[in-house]
């Protein structure tokens, strides 16, 4: 019998002590927070009755006063200690199944000669003694536990707030422990031992993404604790665990910065909002409240507000998955790559200064179907003002001027005809008050005419206020300012010039009118293409003012390939005191704009190098190594992926003798997949989504169960589903079906990382199905039929 083994009963009595320890603080704490909340009740529904209410004098009133705040503290404090209770009830609540995952043996460098090593306990959370003195399990992210993550038994070296600490690790043993009852332990080196990895990913995959710290790599925990970098950018493979160490970071700066941070104050892009809530359960389980959790498409949209529809990245990714070699989508295509560069961040700088000089468009303030202040006179207003002054701070001087005019305009309004008939028409209340407010002011007289006349006067001053409150109100949110039409004004010829900035990009002069012709039709037509809706609110805060978000310091960028230089820009300008966490994978980049090149590369401009910090994970954990091979293969440079030892079958790829085959096919393979003992989630992979709708409709009829995710699908949900390839995106599945492999959905060069996407979704089993001839990027190598 091994000495591990020999250990197991002093380890199980160890378990125990502490599953008592803490059943027996859960039910005290219980006890004690339903008497504070009892107490919180009380004390709300008696505020005002324990407050002697008294404003006779100042002195009364000052004993008020104080008697409120004396009892708003009370009620304060009892309510923080409330919130403080659940907390630990919470943190108790996830230890007590399974204290810890984790123990290092440490023998500090300045212990003195003959001292044990300190034993480390790790759990999701911390645990002291009775005495409050000592720790019987260490949070994993206190700063001791990162050795836990980044060595083996040998010397060691951890940071802490007081210093550098040395010493020497003795042992470093890893637990599965379910239920309170150990299930195995094991000792191990430098790296999580593969025996928990595999009990980990061994399992299906669920509707909800799970954190598992006993399983963080070293190479993941860099990313996690990285307090140095500015801008840290990680780029992993398929599968490498980029996302579940992004939301582990939020939840260890969650926990390092205790008091200085708070999860209002982190923010983090996902790819849709399907994929929020995939991830929305994994703070919580670290005993964090989640952060701010949002899409650029519901920024870029609550930004553009009503002004136009805003297309998004996914009817974006449908048109140019549609007639490839046409005139009209090759125009588009070349748009949306030059309106993603650098070149279009300056283009746009360009257009804004000019403004400064000329071409600012205004809207007229109309009132009863004429022209108040006409559109020509905002502006020449506008120009008549310091042009040394930046156009955000001349238009709010415009603004000022603006209702100033309005106040003047509106005193020789009361004179019309129509005010008269707009007095005619109020009722009797409103004389009534007409009356007593001119009788207040002395305003009545003994001459009955002049009495008439104040009436008249008041009352139209009040018509005419109420009816040019909506002016107020439209020239205090700007709407003068007629930003749609400056907008398409960057797409209009200049005399013979199409562009007097010259063409963005690698567009030649010719290529960008046709561009620009593309795009003002689809903005006469009220529509904003996703490829111009960064550049709009781009320019829109450059001529307005940043709407800037300074109160939020970390920003987190999910699925960052799939985001262009000028979207970067932006972000970086909104967001200023914002360290940023960028996390994609190259290969990966699906949609247009991404271009060829690695966007990663670009983003010089936001940090400087000392500030920058690169992070690559090359090791994929979540498919067999059988299916990692496979997908590997189909990407350039697929060869520096390492696959995570754990065996599986190997993909299959199905040749129907006819298309209509195919349907049968995929549903009886389905049905395999979801037998007795089969997984729990499966997914049917389609290149589009207007493939996926067909094949649904088709599917359906076999399968009631089977679900259609579609972009406007918020929630994931376990079982069988049928999906576009680019919305399965950071999401994972049990076994995965790509209905139609052939040489007809997958042929193009820039559709190669989407098959590569689509096949690196599985954890357990791949499937292909294909009819005629097999696409091109499994040509040439040997696959199993």
């Amino acid at each position: 019998m091994s000495i591990i083994e020999n250990e197991r009963e002093e380890e199980q009595k160890r378990v125990d002590r502490l599953t008592a320890i803490i059943a027996r603080r859960i039910e005290g704490l219980r006890v004690r927070t339903g008497g504070i909340h009892g107490e919180i009740v009380d004390i709300r529904r008696n505020f005002w009755d324990d407050v002697t209410v008294n404003f006779e004098d100042a002195a009364e009133t000052a004993e008020t006063f104080a008697s409120m705040k004396q009892q708003a503290e009370l009620l304060n404090e009892r309510e923080r200690s409330h919130r403080h209770m659940v907390e630990q009830l919470s943190t108790l609540n996830r230890l007590q199944a399974s204290p810890y995952f984790g123990r290092i043996d440490l023998l500090e460098e300045d212990a003195p000669e003959g001292a044990q090593p300190d034993r480390i306990y790790l759990g999701v959370g911390s645990l002291l003694d009775d005495s409050g003195d000592q720790y019987l399990i260490y949070d994993w992210r206190a700063p001791v536990s990162s050795l836990y993550y980044d060595y083996g038994p040998g010397p060691v070296v951890y940071e802490t707030p007081a210093g550098e600490v040395r010493g020497e690790m003795t042992l470093k043993r890893q637990y599965i422990i379910r239920g309170g009852v150990i299930k195995s332990m094991f000792d191990t080196g430098v790296t999580i031992g593969d025996e928990l990895l595999q009990e980990v990913l061994g399992k299906g995959s669920d509707a909800a993404m799970k954190s598992i710290v006993a399983t963080i790599q070293q190479e993941q925990n860099r990313i996690i604790r990285n307090e140095r970098a500015k801008l840290l950018i990680v780029q992993g493979a398929a599968g490498s665990g980029k996302t579940s160490a992004a939301l582990q970071r939020a939840a260890y700066l969650l926990y390092r910065f205790r008091g200085s941070l708070t999860a209002d104050q982190i923010v983090l892009f996902s790819p849709n909002p399907m994929f929020n809530s995939y991830i929305s359960t994994v703070l919580p389980e670290l005993g964090e409240q989640n952060m701010n959790q949002t899409t650029y498409q519901e920024h870029l949209e609550r930004r553009v507000g009503q002004e136009f529809e805003v297309e998004d990245l996914f009817a974006q990714m449908e048109y140019s998955l549609r007639s490839p070699g046409t005139a009209e989508h090759d125009i588009r295509m070349r748009g949306i790559r030059a309106k993603a560069s650098a070149d279009f961040i300056r283009l746009i700088d360009d257009y804004a200064a000019s403004l400064g000089e000329r071409g600012l468009r205004f809207k007229s303030i109309m009132f009863r179907g004429r022209p108040l202040i006409p559109h020509t006179a905002i502006a020449r207003r506008f120009y008549e003002l310091d042009r040394g002054v930046s156009i955000a701070n001349r238009l709010r001087e415009l603004r000022g001027w603006l209702l100033k005019e309005l106040v003047r305009l509106g005193k020789l309004e009361r004179s019309k005809k129509w005010v008269d008939e707009a007095i005619e028409l109020l009722d009797n209340e409103a004389y009534a008050r007409a009356y007593e407010e001119l009788q207040r002011k002395n305003k009545f007289s003994e001459q009955s005419y002049d009495d008439f006349a104040s009436e008249r006067d008041f009352l139209a001053a009040g018509v005419v206020q109420e009816r040019f409150k909506k002016l107020r109100s439209r020239v205090k949110r700007g709407l003068f300012f007629d930003f749609p039409a400056i907008y398409k004004a960057l797409y209009e010829p200049r005399g013979d010039k199409a562009c007097p900035w010259g063409a963005p990009g690698e567009l030649t002069a010719e290529e960008w009118k046709s561009v620009q012709s593309d795009t003002l039709q689809r903005l006469e037509q009220g529509q904003l293409p996703y490829e111009d809706a960064t550049p709009y609110c781009y320019l829109k805060e450059k001529l307005e003012g940043f709407h800037t978000h300074t109160t939020v310091k970390y920003l987190f960028v999910d699925e960052a390939q799939d985001y262009s230089p000028l979207q970067f820009h932006y972000l970086r300008r909104i967001f200023p005191n914002s360290r940023m966490t960028l996390l994609g994978d190259f290969n990966q980049s699906v949609f247009i704009h991404s271009g060829s090149g690695n966007v990663f590369h670009s983003l010089g401009e936001l940090f400087s190098e000392e500030e920058t910090e690169r992070i690559t994970l090359h090791r994929s954990y979540r498919s067999t190594k059988q299916i990692i091979r496979f997908a590997s293969s189909i990407i350039e440079g697929g060869e520096e992926i390492e696959p995570f030892n754990r065996n599986g079958e190997e993909p299959s790829v199905t040749r129907a003798e006819q298309a209509s085959a195919i349907l049968a096919l995929v549903a009886a393979k389905l049905k395999e997949l979801q037998g007795p003992g089969g997984y729990m989630s499966v997914a049917v992979i389609c290149k589009s989504a207007e493939e996926s709708r067909t094949l649904y409709g088709e599917l359906s009829g076999l399968l009631p169960q089977i679900r259609l995710i579609e972009k406007e699908t918020v929630t994931f949900e376990k079982g069988l589903v049928v999906i576009p390839s680019y919305l399965a995106k950071g999401v994972e599945f049990d076994a995965v079906i790509i209905a139609d492999a052939s040489e007809n959905a997958y042929r193009r060069e820039e559709e190669r990382k989407l098959f590569y996407t689509a096949c690196t979704r599985a954890m357990h089993e791949l499937h292909l199905f294909y009819h005629g001839e097999l696409t091109p990027f499994l040509q040439g190598r040997k696959v199993a039929h």
